[in-house]
């Protein structure tokens, strides 16, 4: 195993939540009291010197910028006793703990907890993208999802992505797909969490953008994985006026790790959304600014052409959020997992190989050696897992799109998530091998061509409020740093991408082809747990989690949701634990960026990789890049409290009240 770095040259924010270990640092929201300071501390880190508030700049600030170090040792679940906000970055996880703390709900801490994410880490999401959301209202116990997944616009054809011209110009769009207009859909966060808002907000709308404002006109520091993402993308921003002149320094360069970065752009345009609602952005002014955006022609870098996106006006100003029915089933007679429906094909992934588990006793496959990083999981939990996803996969890119246009066998999930459905798919699997690919299920529909779409970026947020509201919302511009094109302050997506841009194979019409009007499908994958009720209904809060990653997001949620149901494990340790599992490829995954994982002489030495070897696996020890954000209600101390892990892999934070 990979021996943990020194104390010593750790640097002191990546201790934070060591309350068990160390008196150094405390976070306030958890790890056993803060000596009566529990108003005062709230949202804050506690250290022996007093409260070190996140974006202060103090010693221990969690915010302090340091390299993206791939895997941060020593995290340890936090427990709050009324109110939790997990993020994927600390000025966020602030900006919707404060929002908590004066009362708002979690509808309330989303929307400001969006504001700041697009502008601390733009190349994962932002207003100029789209998101999925799962929000459970406790006074009534109902579940909503909330779709603002981006649209292709009126005028795109089935070769959207792969001509110029479907008569004249039957060449790829230039310089690329993704980075020409092609790849940008109409943005949707603003009108889903406009929605949401409306539905369950209790603070008013232009008190949710303070924070956003204020940093995005006061600066920050630039972290580790905002830094790398743009000097990774600064070739394609630099085609881009608007992008450079926000991103570069005098010279030309990439702003750099720690550099105070200022964007008085957003600023003005969250001015304006909060003060004329989501209208604000998608009539008028800013409309008109994104059209004339994906409307480029040439470069700005050296004028090369650039194909144009067919965006128009009533494009944006016609774009609906929607509110869906989640896709819910039962889990060991025990639980109530409830997920995305679609445009995404996370939660019916994530529920079938979750039906399909249950089939058999994880329990005795459970990670062995568990410490705080999860342990070491065992050949056949990761085996069992792995395929179990491998036959989730199948069905998922065979039968799920949007359903708007594509509707699933039955007309519902009903059909693919059948306990019956899910037992004969589980006796597919081998104990003494690996399946290597898996087919599809046959319900009887027609023949459907699959093309494979590679998905990236995104990040994740979930959150419990004093009211006992729960939300976890998945959020994403798509690839990092999205389309490169940017305008008043923020990154357009290139979620089109995600289309397959070949409409059809020789087994007929691709699902997830482009389409006017139409959400491509994702992997995203927001999810609820509940206490399963005698009378079959969802009960009390469980758990919330959900994962950026690509279609990758399906592994990540599975593996979490298997750790803390199954295995036991806490918050943190879930959502530490190997990252593993298998898309339908004959490569399974097994995270080498864990310390308790041997990547040395290819992973051959390391028990884990050459059992599941042995077994046919073909196994990648390449690094994963989950952004896991899990919070679970657990029994402590004798009361009911709230239990919080961030990932490891990115910049996260778990922030709230303080346990007294």
């Amino acid at each position: 195993m990979k021996q943990p770095p020194s104390r010593q040259r750790l640097p002191v924010w990546q201790w934070i939540g060591l309350a068990a270990a160390t008196p150094l640092l405390l976070a306030s929201c958890g790890g056993g009291g803060n000596g009566g300071q529990d108003d005062l501390a709230a949202c804050a880190i506690t250290s022996g010197d007093g409260s070190v508030v996140v974006g202060s700049g103090l010693p221990g600030d969690p915010a302090a910028p340091e390299p993206s170090s791939g895997y941060r040792l020593g995290k340890k679940a936090v427990h709050t006793s009324k109110y939790m906000v997990v993020t994927a970055n600390p000025l966020a996880s602030k900006a919707g703990c404060e929002v908590l703390k004066s009362g708002g709900t979690a509808v309330d801490a989303a929307v400001a907890v969006q504001m700041v994410l697009g502008l601390v880490e733009p190349q994962s999401s932002g207003i100029g993208g789209g998101a999925f959301m799962l929000y459970r209202d406790a006074a009534t116990g109902k579940v909503v999802a909330y779709d603002g997944r981006e649209t292709a616009p009126a005028a795109a054809t089935e070769n959207y992505l792969r001509y110029v011209d479907d008569a004249n110009d039957q060449t790829a769009p230039k310089p690329s797909a993704r980075a020409s207009g092609r790849s940008i859909g109409t943005p949707g966060v603003l009108r889903m969490l406009e929605l949401a808002h409306k539905d369950y907000g209790k603070t008013a709308w232009p008190q949710l953008f303070t924070s956003g404002i204020n940093l995005a006109s006061q600066g920050f520091p630039i972290s580790g994985r905002m830094a790398a993402a743009l000097d990774g993308s600064k070739a394609d921003l630099a085609r881009d006026a608007d992008a450079a002149r926000l991103y570069f320094d005098a010279q030309g360069k990439p702003l750099a790790l720690g550099a105070k970065f200022v964007n008085q752009p957003y600023a003005d345009t969250l001015r304006s959304i909060a003060n004329g609602g989501a209208d604000a952005f998608y009539r008028g002014d800013l409309a008109q600014a994104i059209v004339g955006k994906i409307g480029v022609t040439q470069s700005a870098l050296d004028g090369a052409a650039m194909t144009p996106g067919k965006t128009t006006l009533q494009d944006l100003a016609s774009y609906q959020a929607k509110r869906r029915e989640a896709v819910c089933t039962t889990y060991r007679a025990r639980y109530v997992v409830c997920s995305m429906p679609p445009p995404s094909s996370g939660g019916i992934a994530v529920a079938q190989a979750m039906g399909i588990l249950e089939n058999f006793d994880l329990k005795a496959y459970a990670p062995t050696a568990i410490d705080g990083e999860g342990g070491k999981p065992t050949v056949m939990g990761v085996h069992l897992v792995s395929e179990a996803l491998r036959l989730a996969y199948a069905d998922r890119d065979k039968y799920v799109a949007d359903t708007d246009f594509v509707p699933l066998p039955g007309g519902s999930p009903a059909m693919m998530l059948d306990k019956a459905y899910l037992r004969q798919r589980a006796g597919l699997i081998s104990m003494t091998k690996s399946m290597g690919t898996a087919q599809a299920g046959n319900f009887g529909t027609p023949s459907q061509g699959v093309v494979d779409v590679k998905e990236a970026g995104t990040t994740h947020m979930s959150i419990v409020d004093a009211q006992g509201n729960a939300l976890s919302m998945t959020t994403t511009v798509e690839s990092s740093m999205g389309s490169f094109h940017v305008t008043r302050g923020f990154v357009l997506n290139n979620q089109l991408t995600d289309f397959a841009s070949i409409p059809s194979t020789a087994e007929g019409p691709v699902a997830n082809r482009v389409q006017p009007g139409k959400r491509p499908r994702s992997s995203m994958a927001p999810t609820l747990v509940f206490d399963l009720k005698a009378d079959g209904s969802a009960g009390d809060f469980k758990m919330a989690t959900g994962s950026p990653g690509g279609s990758t997001i399906i592994q990540y949620v599975t593996k979490t949701l298997v750790g803390a149901l199954d295995w036991g494990l806490d918050a943190q340790q879930a959502t530490s634990m190997v990252d593993f599992g298998a898309a339908n490829s004959t490569t399974t995954n097994v995270g080498g960026e864990h310390p308790n994982v041997n990547t040395a002489n290819n992973g051959n030495d390391d028990p884990l990789v050459s059992g599941l070897r042995a077994l046919g696996h073909v196994v990648s020890t390449s690094a994963q890049s989950s952004g896991i954000g899990t919070i679970l209600r657990v029994q402590r101390n004798g009361q009911a409290q709230l239990q919080g892990g961030a990932d490891p892999r990115r910049e996260g934070l778990v922030l709230g009240d303080t346990v007294r």
